[in-house]
């Protein structure tokens, strides 16, 4: 059996200000105190976490935390991604662009105009992504690649032979 994991004894300071944290208005704040708290007076993980409503796996994170960086545990860090991967890789980005210069016809599909949600399934059936991508992921690639995305716009015509003269010169 694991020995279980306890937060390393705390110095006055640090008690004082765990303590102090247990009254603190931000939830954050307040869970982290609790938990190095509890595992300082010698609960185990699963205890802790049964009682505060978390997982093992946060209240062991929370430890090894503190453990590493002391009252730094009680600031929110950042939730972006230090390193992120790009859904379509250079070569696949410019078969997807390549692909919007073609119509959605010759791919199957039922209208003529591009949707940023219809690009997105397309490519996906094509093989230039390994799972169905959001249409964002889809406008930031575009974006990558300097290509601009503007939603399709359906122009009001009208059959009167001098629509566009009386469109132009500003008199119905």
């Amino acid at each position: 059996m694991k020995e279980p994991i306890f937060v390393r004894t705390l110095t006055d300071d640090e008690r004082k200000g765990l303590e102090g944290g247990l009254h603190s208005p931000e939830a954050f704040v307040l869970r982290r105190c609790q938990i190095v708290l509890a595992s300082a007076r010698g609960e185990h993980i699963s205890a802790i976490a049964r009682h505060l409503g978390c997982s093992d796996e946060t209240v062991r994170e929370v430890i090894h935390r503190f453990d590493q960086y002391g009252m730094q545990v009680l600031i929110a860090q950042s939730r972006r991604p230090k390193k992120i991967q790009a859904a379509f890789p250079p070569a696949q980005a410019e078969r997807l662009k390549d692909l919007l210069h073609h119509s959605p016809r010759e791919y199957g599909q039922p209208t003529s105009l591009w949707t940023l949600e219809l690009a997105a399934e397309v490519s996906f059936a094509q093989g230039l992504t390994a799972e169905r991508v959001s249409d964002e992921t889809i406008r930031a690639t575009l974006a990558r690649l300097g290509v601009p995305w503007k939603r399709a716009k359906h122009w009001i015509t009208s059959p009167d032979p001098e629509y566009e003269r009386k469109k132009s010169s500003g008199t119905a």
